[in-house]
């Protein structure tokens, strides 16, 4: 597996566990305090790689420390950064999240250079040169933009996948209705499903994204696993029975493991194991990277662990 991240790179400053903010100047002590690449497409590449892919990631970074420090993270990862740009006049994405005790994560987000990504900064040989394009974040750069960015890759046979980013409610279907017959894989949460696609039942959801051309939706739903849709039909995919530290990178873990599966020749339902798999894998510490596992034994975790249905 040859594949190009492409989309949202962030740096995540996780702290855990936190109850309350302390009031003024107070100050509380924490357990734990972790720096890790994350977002769409940095978070995706780290498990992607973990599983035994070949990962060059593309998007924009700033020229600042965070942006010093995100390339560092993910060269030690084994991650090809060549593909990243760096802007002199923007900031490095990066995220502040409080870690509840629960594992829920909100956040405190700098949006930084992602919304800069171009057309004039793809890569263009890089994606026909892949097997695999993996699109974190379309909303963030446009659907035009990302719908030509697709539609490359496909021109040159490279399978298409797309992860989304804003909560679902901000979303509306015409911000990735272009793109949508560009995509052989969506990947996105339930919340998105209901928000882009503007139906109040996550089935109706799913097939609005068929009807426009997704060759497959795997919808995760935290707890309850993953739901699998195409025009064909529906399955269904339980979540594995873990105990729950940080939720962080869970729904990157799972895109990553499904769409390696699926490099691999595994039927739809194979390769959603995998995903669960690996955002269990991931769920039980804190932050997008944890967990050091391959393919091998994200295998045997699938096999040896009970599911939560």
């Amino acid at each position: 597996m040859n594949v190009v991240t492409m989309g949202v790179h962030v740096l995540d400053v996780l702290v855990r566990p936190v109850e309350e903010i302390p009031e003024g100047q107070g100050a509380t002590l924490v357990e734990d305090i972790r720096m890790t690449a994350a977002g769409t497409a940095a978070g995706t590449a780290l498990t992607l790689a973990k599983l035994g892919a070949s990962v060059r990631t593309a998007g924009a970074i700033g020229t600042d420390p965070t942006g010093d420090l995100l390339v560092q993270l993910l060269d030690r990862a084994g991650i090809d950064t060549e593909l990243l740009v760096r802007r002199r006049d923007t900031s490095t994405s990066a995220s502040v999240l409080p870690i509840r005790p629960n594992g829920d994560r909100p956040s405190l987000h700098l949006l930084g250079a992602n919304i800069t990504y171009g057309l004039d900064d793809v890569p263009w040989d890089a994606v026909a040169g892949a097997s695999h394009l993996h699109l974190g974040g379309p909303e963030l750069i446009g659907a035009d933009v990302a719908a030509r960015i697709l539609a490359h890759a496909k021109d040159h046979d490279v399978v298409t996948s797309v992860d989304l980013l804003a909560p679902g409610e901000l979303g509306t279907f015409d911000q990735i209705e272009p793109l949508l017959p560009y995509v052989d894989f969506l990947l996105p949460n339930d919340d998105q499903v209901l928000g882009f696609s503007e139906e109040q039942d996550l089935v109706a959801g799913a097939k609005k994204f068929v009807a426009g051309g997704v060759g497959l939706v795997a919808v995760t739903r935290g707890g309850d696993g993953a739901l699998l849709v195409t025009a064909e039909g529906t399955e269904a995919v339980p979540a594995f029975a873990v105990e729950v530290v940080d939720t962080t990178g869970c729904g990157d873990a799972f895109s990553a493991g499904f769409l390696r599966g699926i490099s691999l020749g595994r039927t739809s339902r194979e390769a959603a194991i995998l995903g669960s798999a690996a955002a269990a894998l991931v769920a039980q510490g804190l932050g997008s990277d944890h967990g050091e596992f391959d393919l091998a034994e994200a295998d045997e975790f699938s096999m040896t662990h009970d599911t939560r249905a």
